[in-house]
């Protein structure tokens, strides 16, 4: 059996009502109280019932995220930040996969899990503005990622089109001339690679450097396959880059594998810069220079968002929030020099 707020409470000689307090962290409690029952807490090993905590507020005390690629590093890495960040405000996280289709990403929002969560956090690819409108789903709902909505929900973004810029004005400040866009997604221009086409076209018009549609490769999805062979498609047109600057690592990392079998050096030949930040990055045959968004803040700001929304300590309109980001060098611009 386990302890239970009794027990606590008869070892520490105070009221049950006390512990009750002192572990809804109520401030009316004095310090020296405070710790003597919570002294009573570690030694007996109390652990709140935070199923119950929840049913009493009328919630369950879990929050949906719904991604759409759970075996994108990139996602998985940010569904463990968001999984510590609900942890600390006593959420548990039901995670969903619904590979950027509109119809999944349409369920999801519209609350088909309405009787097990509290509320949803969705990072969407396909979703319509229209689609949002139109959910009439109570469930609070935090939007993540690049695509720009009209829509009554909190968003967390990152600067797109300036981190673009920041990766290409890291390749001309060497020097480079000749600087490629690799990933873009030609069928639809809501997809979230317009913007960071978008930074890399802008920051190379202000440079007076080329930017046609010479030096942009398209890709049909968002992997290590797909950038070998964007990569590729790059090369064989004949007018070699001397750098290039992908939508994702996942494809910087595909485009190095091509760029090594073809027997060019990296950096020496063709600089290369990724975007994400993922681990594989960092361990890869030449390490990867990259822009990192900060998931860790992009985590804990969409669960605050919605944690506020629940408790009702925000009724401000739907906020629009940025999270930062850092470029990050490593060998494939510097090469292997420290």
């Amino acid at each position: 059996m386990g302890v239970s707020l009794k027990d606590v409470a008869l070892r520490a000689g105070v009221s049950i009502k006390t512990v009750s307090n002192v572990v809804n962290g109520y401030a009316h409690v004095t310090p020296a109280m405070r710790a003597r029952v919570q002294q009573a807490i570690d030694e007996l090993g109390y652990r709140p019932n935070l199923t119950a905590r929840h049913l009493r507020k009328g919630r369950t005390g879990i929050i949906a995220l719904a991604l759409p690629e759970l075996g994108n590093p990139y996602f998985a890495e940010l569904a463990g930040a968001v999984i510590d960040a609900a942890a600390r405000h006593d959420y548990t996280v039901l995670l969903d996969h619904t590979s950027g289709e509109r119809r999944k990403e349409i369920l999801v929002s519209q609350g088909f899990r309405a009787h097990v969560i509290d509320g949803l956090i969705l990072s969407p690819i396909e979703l319509e503005a229209a689609d949002l409108l139109a959910r009439t789903d109570s469930a609070p709902l935090v939007l993540l990622g690049e695509r720009e909505y009209d829509a009554p929900h909190d968003h967390i973004v990152i600067d797109n089109v300036a981190a673009a810029r920041s990766a290409v004005r890291h390749l001309t400040g060497m020097g480079r001339q000749r600087i490629a866009f690799l990933g873009a997604r030609r069928e639809s221009a809501r997809q979230p690679a317009h913007l960071r086409l978008r930074g890399w076209r802008e920051e190379l018009a202000d440079s007076g450097l080329p930017h046609g549609e010479d030096l942009v490769a398209t890709a049909s999805g968002y992997g290590r396959a797909d950038g070998a062979q964007a990569m590729a498609d790059l090369l064989d047109r004949g007018s070699r880059p001397d750098a290039v600057f992908a939508y994702n690592d996942l494809q910087a990392i595909g485009a190095l594998r091509v760029l090594t079998t073809r027997g060019l050096r990296v950096p020496e030949d063709i600089a290369l810069v990724g975007f994400d930040d993922i681990e594989e990055g960092r361990y890869s045959g030449v390490t990867l220079t990259t822009i990192s968004p900060d998931k860790k803040a992009i985590a804990r700001q969409a669960v605050e968002c919605l944690v506020q929304r629940l408790t009702g300590t925000s009724d401000a309109p739907p906020r629009r929030v940025r999270a930062g980001y850092d470029l990050v060098v490593r060998e494939s611009t510097l090469g292997h020099h420290r």
